[in-house]
């Protein structure tokens, strides 16, 4: 194999198609972030977009902003922009809570929907708030259903005629790897089942095509690949086939049909409102608003492209540099440039040494972040990283083997966020 030098990588970005988009971008100089996978930077809009909001908006117009800025509006408007990303219809999403309040929402819709199946399947390696979240319904329900947990190998197999709903993160957070959402969905199908997919991972870092893979249900974050910032509003997809059936428990004021009659009974809304619980969160709304411009001004085509390259170059140099350190792959080698994905954008590798290696790293300015037991995570964002910042940070990560200095004391007790 040819040895890739920094001549090599410079030329890559020399011929960059999204190296515009870095400008747009707030990043501190001398930084190489590669943790967009936990926290997106913050686009250069956001401020002004939100500023705007609360001088000329609240500011001025008060409550009557509401009907003025059309705030009420926002979580439906602001989820047909995205549904644009994510391969969904106009009205099939909307952007409203957490993603684990919308997954408590769309599991029970589900379970619902198949009164006399008991299981839910999922794996081990699923996020854990979507492991707790379903162990908390199943209690509510007063304990008549089974979380099931299986390898990512035997998902599609496992759907049987007790299984209700498939509930999988899409894109697995600790690896990186993906599953192949059009198989596994005719799986559970096939079966009867129906499938709710965590895109928390997904979303903004390779194409998705939710209606293509004839997806059920869908929840997302909008802080991670999407920019919005941290704690920024999640979102919710309800095919619209089942939007007349899927009737979710958190039956809030906002999503009954006429809110402002003020009815003492619930009668929920038509399509994709009903899923609405409270007030929309406005600045949170607004800053989303702002990020989405820019990924839906970008090319996801050329973002995967990138996002393959990017990961691809980072593998490559690690063990060109760092081949005797012991460092394991932990993710798939092969990312796939098109469907199905294997490898999302982030690569992930194993060391018993990985919780100071990370922390070595930070110290030197370059972010990347660590998951138990072993794993050191580094996520591409194809907006605004470089190739030129994953040389240099394989560069830092040689200098801190070379050093020990993952090795000092201060980094043997792990810290409350890794």
């Amino acid at each position: 194999m040819t040895r890739i030098t920094l001549d090599t990588v410079r030329a890559l970005d020399s011929d960059d198609p999204l190296a515009g988009f870095r400008d747009r971008f707030v990043l501190p100089e001398g930084l190489v972030y590669l943790d967009g996978n936990s926290l997106g930077a913050m686009p250069k809009t956001v401020p002004d977009r939100v500023s705007a909001m609360l001088h000329d908006e609240w500011g001025r117009h008060l409550i009557g902003g509401w009907l003025k800025d059309r705030w009420m509006e926002k979580p439906l408007a602001l989820g047909d922009r995205l549904a644009r990303l994510v391969g969904a219809g106009s009205g099939e999403v909307v952007v409203v809570d957490t993603t684990s309040i919308n997954l408590f929402k769309l599991l029970s819709a589900a379970l619902a929907m198949r009164p006399d199946r008991r299981v839910i399947l999922s794996n081990p390696e699923n996020f854990p708030t979507d492991l707790y979240m379903a162990q908390g319904l199943i209690d509510q329900l007063g304990g008549r259903h089974e979380l099931r947990l299986v390898t990512e190998e035997e998902v599609a197999g496992a759907v049987d005629e007790d299984v209700a709903v498939v509930m999988l993160t899409e894109t697995n957070f600790k690896s990186g790897a993906v599953f192949d959402m059009a198989a596994v969905t005719r799986a559970a199908h096939a079966a009867g089942a129906l499938t709710l997919w965590d895109l928390a991972h997904s979303a903004g870092a390779f194409p998705v095509d939710l209606n293509g893979a004839g997806a059920d249900f869908a929840v997302g974050c909008s802080y991670k690949y999407l920019n919005a910032g941290p704690g920024g509003p999640a979102w919710m997809f309800v095919a619209s086939r089942h939007q007349e059936a899927a009737h979710q428990p958190l039956t809030g004021w906002l999503g009954h049909d006429r809110p402002f009659d003020f009815d003492l009974a619930y009668r929920p809304a038509e399509g994709i409102r009903r899923h609405v619980c409270s007030s929309p969160g406005i600045l949170g709304l607004v800053a989303f608003d702002a990020a989405l411009d820019i990924m839906l001004e970008a090319d996801m085509g050329a973002i995967r492209r990138k996002s393959v390259a990017l990961g691809d170059l980072f593998i490559a140099l690690v063990e060109q540099e760092c081949g005797e350190a012991g460092f394991t792959l932990a993710s798939p080698r092969e990312a796939g440039l098109t469907p199905p994905w294997r490898r999302g954008s982030q690569v992930s590798f194993a060391h018993p040494d990985g919780y100071g290696i990370v922390q070595a790293l930070i110290a030197r300015g370059v972010i990347g972040d660590f998951r138990d037991p072993d794993i050191m995570r580094f996520g591409f964002a194809p907006l605004y990283q470089r190739y030129e910042d994953v040389w240099q940070a394989v560069a830092e990560l040689r200098a801190v083997l070379d050093g020990g200095e993952h090795t000092a004391d201060a980094y043997r007790e792990r810290a409350s966020v890794t």
